[in-house]
């Protein structure tokens, strides 16, 4: 079956979007984050994922479009910056003898970005329940009265939960 050949008068070059929109995109990103070096950043990271995508003849509103890239990029920014406080908040407690060398911590975040990142891909309430078993220590009973659903709900989220980790592990993604 054809495609579809997109109107090139409506869909710019990724070179130029780039050239009439980067200069806005690092501005806006700037105004979200305070920092201009992270929005320089970010802002990189939005084209680099316009060129990986899929739809670069289908862009209508380029402005709309870079905007909601760049805002999930933005998201993943403060993700991984409030994760990197609580790691740095733990080890500020702990004793300097058990302190991780700078590799370690540098692995240990990325995990936790990971860790981050699977479970935005899940449902509130799939997290939830995979929170309160994983971290909490929760037994699939003490979630369901928890939570307020039975304990057959929280073996199928518990069961996706796994098969989503799996998946992100075994199967790449």
């Amino acid at each position: 079956m054809d495609q579809p050949v997109p109107d090139q008068a409506s869909s710019p070059s990724v070179e130029t979007l780039y050239y009439s929109h980067h200069g806005w995109l690092q501005g806006w990103l700037r105004r979200k984050l305070g920092n201009a070096f992270d929005a320089a950043d970010l802002a990189q990271d939005t084209f680099v994922r316009v060129l990986r995508g899929r739809e670069q003849g289908a862009i209508r509103e380029p402005r709309a479009y870079l905007t909601t890239i760049a805002n999930g990029l933005v998201v993943s920014h403060w993700r991984r910056k409030a994760l990197e406080q609580a790691w740095l908040d733990t080890l500020a407690v702990q004793a300097e003898a058990v302190a991780p060398s700078p590799e370690q911590r540098a692995l240990i975040l990325e995990t936790l970005e990971e860790i981050a990142a699977l479970l935005d891909g899940l449902p509130s309430r799939v997290r939830e329940v995979f929170l309160f078993s994983q971290i909490d220590g929760l037994t699939y009973p003490e979630i369901a009265v928890r939570l307020g659903i039975t304990v057959n709900v929280v073996q199928k989220a518990m069961t996706r939960a796994m098969a989503q980790c799996y998946k992100a592990l075994y199967v790449g993604g």
